[in-house]
């Protein structure tokens, strides 16, 4: 038997598995580039102009999903349906419906990580401090960090810098919370001050992230429990609520690994990744989730190329199958990419099915995190599948798929309801004691990013009846 060495078997599943990584952070149309590339520069790659379904590869008509991947799986059942589907020439469901959806929801909008906080605190900064906060946004890295220190800043805006750090600190609070630290350290201790305020932090947390987080990192917690008086069984409760509620990394949270986007034109229509319907139209009827590939035929290693190689010259037959292996690595990462896609939007429709039915106030709390430990694969796998992506809701609405992680949409939700009722401008406190009445217990400060993040101004500026947008 042919021995392969075991560097050889490393080096290729170390390949295979950053690639599919790779293709997991890409979008729909981002993925279709790829193949696209791949197409043209790979006589080993060949698309065959058949539709097949990508999950039990029957052959399939020139539109329409798989008859037996898009139905329930048993007559009664209440299960999401998800599957993978090929791409249509247009797609906006399966349905058939030619019912068109306005364009505007398919413009893609690409807002920054500086633009997105600056938004949040326009309204409630001074005058004099508006420039200061611009530099400060403006020096910010891909995670999410300042680049630079108060002390230079200070220094360039002519400010104390007791002055610059105030402003910091308010930046920290805003939503990626964290944002503006100058570590990962720092950006945690502000998510851990932004989380006391809505739930129990458990007790040692803040020390260890001070001060033990390399010894964490390595499981130590017997010398960590010791030095902080405590048993290991809290420490590893402590590292449990670290990994499901911190984010070292703030501006990875709706960013990727990228902290600017890249521009879109603006005449470009953006078709979801994802699209999520009620099977056969009926709302009685379980949801379907169609989780489409971008691409119109089948990939396939070419045939006819794979016998040639047999009669290539010898200079030419490492180079032919170089481009062989690459071709049918690629076919299998995306078939990897398409099954990860698959398992992951099953777990979520399943947590999130009351806020895709009922709307933003019935958004439960998810963290990456626990998806990641349900499916026993890394955070970062899940922060790449979600990341970039978009889904259309049954009521057509596209949204991006990491709002399905959002913690605040809820109270946003609650929020904006309590001001379009109001019949004088609440304060932001106000605001506050009415959601304490229905049970939320979040701090004035709080209430005033949320508030922010919807684009309502404060009560000052806000007329009776008049518009409240900012």
């Amino acid at each position: 038997m042919l021995q392969i060495p075991h560097q050889q078997i490393t080096t290729t599943t170390s390949a295979h598995l950053a690639q599919t990584m790779t293709l997991l952070s890409l979008t729909g149309g981002e993925l279709q580039e790829k193949i696209e590339s791949e197409l043209a520069s790979n006589p080993a790659l060949e698309l065959v102009e058949e539709r097949r379904c990508p999950m039990c590869k029957r052959l399939l008509p020139e539109t329409g999903a798989c008859p037996i991947c898009s139905q329930p799986k048993s007559y009664d059942s209440n299960e999401p349906i998800v599957f993978i589907s090929p791409r249509e020439s247009f797609y906006t469901g399966t349905t058939g419906s030619t019912e068109q959806i306005p364009e505007d929801q398919y413009v893609s909008q690409s807002v920054d990580l500086s633009t997105y906080v600056l938004r949040q605190v326009a309204a409630e900064l001074a005058v004099e401090d508006r420039l200061i906060t611009a530099y400060i946004l403006n020096h910010l890295d891909e995670d999410g960090f300042l680049t630079t220190t108060v002390m230079e800043i200070a220094r360039y805006h002519h400010r104390l810098p007791s002055e610059v750090t105030e402003i910091i600190e308010m930046l920290k609070r805003c939503d990626p919370v964290g944002v503006c630290s100058s570590t990962p350290q720092e950006a945690m201790l502000a998510q851990i001050d932004a989380l006391a305020e809505t739930v129990k932090i458990p007790e040692h947390t803040r020390e260890v992230v001070q001060n033990f987080l390399h010894k964490l990192s390595q499981q130590n917690y017997a010398e960590i429990a010791k030095k902080l008086g405590t048993t290991s069984q809290h420490i590893r409760k402590i590292s449990n609520f670290i990994t499901e509620n911190l984010n070292p990394f703030p501006g990875r949270a709706h960013w990727g690994d990228v902290r600017n986007p890249s521009p879109i034109a603006p005449d470009v229509f953006h078709q979801p990744d994802v699209l999520i319907y009620y099977l056969n139209e009926n709302p009685k009827n379980p949801l379907v989730v169609e989780i489409i590939l971008p691409v119109g035929g089948t990939l396939r290693v070419n045939p006819l190329f794979k016998s040639s190689m047999k009669q290539a010259d010898k200079d030419k037959t490492d180079e032919w199958r170089s481009d062989i292996e690459k071709a049918s690595m690629l076919i299998k990462c995306i078939q990897q990419r398409s099954n990860a896609l698959r398992l992951l939007l099953e777990k979520i429709i399943v947590y999130q099915r009351d806020y895709i039915l009922h709307g933003d106030k019935a958004m439960q709390p998810l963290t990456r995190a626990k998806l990641a430990k349900e499916l026993d694969v890394h955070e970062s796998t899940i922060s790449r599948a979600v990341s970039t992506k978009t889904v259309q809701l049954p009521n057509k609405r596209i949204v991006p798929m990491a709002i399905f992680f959002d913690r605040s949409l809820a109270y946003r939700a609650e929020i904006k309801s309590i001001i379009e009722e109001e019949e004088t401008p609440y304060s932001d406190s106000e605001i506050q004691a009415l959601l304490a009445e229905k049970g939320i217990n979040i701090a004035r400060r709080t209430v005033a990013k949320y508030r922010s993040l919807e684009g309502i101004l404060p009560a000052h500026l806000r007329q009776k009846h008049g518009h409240q947008k900012a």
